[in-house]
Formats: C-alpha cells, sequence, structure tokens
C-alpha cells in the first residue's frame, strides 16, 4: 500500500539505482536460485486516480544473471537473447520473447524523495505462460519478482 503520492506527471526510470531481482526454486523445489535482469529504461506516468497511473519499462535479457554461469547461459537460451534482448513491461503487461501475458504489479510502498519517488512492488510471473517450459521440475515454474525503481521527475 502507498505512504505518500508522488506528484502528477512523467518520471524516469534511473537504472543505476533501480533493480529487478527474482526468487524461484530449482532441483524439485529443493533449492533457491535469485538473480537479477537489468534495467535498460523506463517512464512512469502517475495519474490521477493513482490506479491509473501508467508504466513503461523495459529489461535486457542478455543482463540475466543468477551467480551461476551454466545456469545463465542455458536461462539466455531459453529466452533466446539473440532473437529478443529486451523484455518489456507496459501497463501491466509483460513481454517476454514473442508473448504478452497481463502481470499485475502489487505496489508494496512508495516513498516520496526530492526530485522522484522511490517505488517497491512485487508480482508473481508464470514462466510457461511466455512458453518458456523447458528444465520442467529441475526449474520452478513460477518467479517471484521484486521491482525496486527510482523514479526522476522529467
Amino acid at each position: 500500500m502507498p505512504t505518500t503520492t508522488p506528484q502528477l506527471g512523467r518520471y524516469k526510470l534511473d537504472p543505476g539505482t533501480s533493480t529487478v531481482t527474482f526468487l524461484t526454486r530449482h532441483l524439485f523445489g529443493l533449492g533457491v536460485v535469485r538473480g537479477t535482469f537489468p534495467l535498460r529504461s523506463g517512464t512512469v506516468d502517475v495519474t490521477e486516480p493513482a490506479t491509473d497511473s501508467r508504466m513503461h519499462v523495459e529489461l535486457d535479457t542478455a543482463g540475466f544473471r543468477t551467480g551461476n554461469p551454466r545456469r545463465d547461459a542455458s536461462v539466455r537460451a531459453m529466452l533466446d537473447v539473440a532473437r529478443f534482448p529486451v523484455m518489456t513491461y507496459q501497463d501491466r503487461k509483460l513481454t517476454v520473447r514473442d508473448v504478452t501475458v497481463e502481470v499485475p504489479l502489487a505496489v508494496e510502498e512508495i516513498t516520496v524523495v526530492p526530485g522522484g519517488f522511490l517505488a517497491l512492488a512485487t508480482a508473481r510471473v508464470d514462466r510457461y505462460a511466455f512458453g518458456v517450459s523447458a528444465y520442467r521440475g529441475l526449474a520452478a515454474r513460477f518467479l517471484d519478482v521484486t521491482v525496486e525503481v527510482t523514479c526522476l521527475r522529467s
């Protein structure tokens, strides 16, 4: 639940201080995997009512990292990063490869700071919905995603 409301208008996401992380399971649910996708760019248009606000985010699929180079290479291959170098989130819809699925973000916290605001949001992503279904059993179906962004007035 938002704690404060930012001013209406357009904000740019700061890739240097924003993160998109995920947590999932592997080895038939026994192990935890944490990873990141680098943020390329993004904007947020804060409107009234706030629930109508719009967001556009681009993530770098080739920058996928879990700390395990072999796993990272396998996931990059599943994502086909040569053909689809960008994952896009636009107005509650996530596009992975050439598949777009509604993925609502739950805004957990908003903190207004000079020149913008910080936001924390979460979502659950079903990788099977995007056709990313290799390694069933070895890699979990769902990813719990956390988005922490710095939004600067543009």
